[in-house]
């Protein structure tokens, strides 16, 4: 394969002339006329400071894990990029002509997904990089980048794949390792004391709008109560905030270890999970979906409720959505054309919506009661509201710092 693809390249040099910027991104240009003219290759890559992939996502390609990217394929064109100071992007496709068609657009630079030989021809495609030769596969670049073929080659082998393969899979070991010490689940039971944190999950409540027990529980589910853990992905504290969403609610990274401050900027990202989910009036339901786009990401949850969706499902109750987010491992539903963020490790996800809401419930939550909660549309705090009947005198609303409050939520 690789001999056919230098005679390509010696071809392409005797024609090719050059140019400084992306074709795609030109005005004046129309797609016809840029592929003749110019063709985006290594100089402009390294210019621009991004590498731009396409790939099918799956378990060994590529796919997102709490905000991790992941999978080998994606690991190894990182570490090409890496070693050359850039930084990469990954396009999503579904087919391999939809990928071709992105090289073709210069909408993205390599085909970072094991190619059989006979579509790198079909499509006029350049195998470069990664390359199998057992099984007749590489990735591929366009036929006009014969720079950024002669990169990848000459960065692809010497154990790379080993090295990188070997990494990658440690990585992937460690996914449900949590460095953290264990406590114990209720403080006393007798009394209705979690934890010490009660009181910052009371607050907490109050902005998201939740039975503040429930959060207890989702805290005992992320970190077991330790403010000191910490994810092999790099989430830390009590609700294993990772730094990117840290920084993006204002949380610094210095104080992100803080009790109070990481349940605090715990509930406003909740709170925004639940704006997201609005389409889902049911309140206990759509705290589920809440709880699993905190674990697994609001693109993963909606790719699920859309297969529900396509299948004859009711995409606004868990129970039917739930096994569509254990079908994102399978092949068949995650390239599925609903389906936009492509492969998710679903069990986990799966497990840790009812890992939490069994335990609320063992904290004495109960869902009939969440029917009842509701944003006051006043400012952040979360309200009861009794339903009026002809048998009553007037309609109390209680707030979580009434004393009421906690009686009803044990009724």
């Amino acid at each position: 394969m690789r001999i056919s693809n230098y005679l390509f390249l010696l071809l392409f040099f005797l024609t090719a002339c050059n140019r400084n910027e992306r074709p795609g991104n030109h005005p004046t240009f129309n797609t016809e006329t840029q592929h003749a003219a110019h063709a985006y290759d290594w100089n402009d890559i390294l210019s621009s400071g991004e590498l731009i992939v396409t790939t099918i996502s799956g378990p060994d390609t590529y796919f997102d894990f709490r905000g991790i990217h992941m999978g080998l394929h994606y690991a190894l064109v990182n570490h090409f990029a890496q070693k050359n100071g850039l930084r990469v992007r990954v396009e999503l496709a579904h087919t391999v002509e939809e990928m071709s068609k992105m090289i073709k657009n210069a909408e993205a630079d390599v085909i970072c997904f094991p190619l059989e030989d006979t579509l790198i021809t079909k499509y006029h495609l350049l195998g470069a990089g990664y390359e199998n030769d057992s099984a007749n596969v590489s990735w591929a670049v366009g036929a006009g980048s014969s720079d950024l073929a002669l990169a990848l080659n000459e960065w692809y082998g010497a154990g790379i794949e080993v090295s990188v393969e070997r990494t990658t899979k440690a990585r992937m070991q460690m996914q449900h390792r949590v460095r953290r010490k264990v406590r114990a689940p209720y403080i006393s039971k007798a009394k209705g004391i979690i934890s010490v944190y009660d009181d910052y999950f009371k607050s907490a409540a109050r902005i998201v709008g939740w039975d503040w027990r429930l959060i207890a529980a989702q805290c005992y589910q992320e970190s077991g109560f330790d403010p000191s853990a910490e994810s092999w992905a790099g989430a830390k504290g009590l609700m294993q905030i990772m730094p990117a969403s840290a920084e993006q609610l204002g949380l610094p990274l210095e104080r992100i270890f803080n009790p109070s401050e990481n349940i605090a900027a715990a509930a406003e990202y909740l709170k925004m999970l639940n704006g997201k989910f609005r389409d889902i009036s049911h309140p206990a339901e759509r705290t589920k979906f809440v709880l699993a786009a905190y674990n697994g990401g609001s693109g993963h949850v909606r790719d699920a409720m859309a297969l529900a969706q396509k299948y004859g499902h009711n995409s606004k109750q868990w129970s039917e959505v739930a096994p569509f987010i254990l079908k994102l491992s399978e092949p068949a539903y995650y390239r599925d054309p609903v389906v936009k963020y492509g492969y998710m490790i679903g069990s986990e996800t799966y497990q840790y919506v009812y890992g939490i809401w069994d335990r609320w419930r063992a904290y004495g939550g109960k869902a009939g009661a969440m029917e009842c909660m509701q944003f006051s549309g006043h400012g952040n705090e979360a309200v009861r509201k009794r339903k009026k009947n002809r048998f009553s005198k007037e309609n109390k609303i209680y707030r979580p710092e009434d004393p009421e409050f906690n009686q009803l939520q044990t009724e």
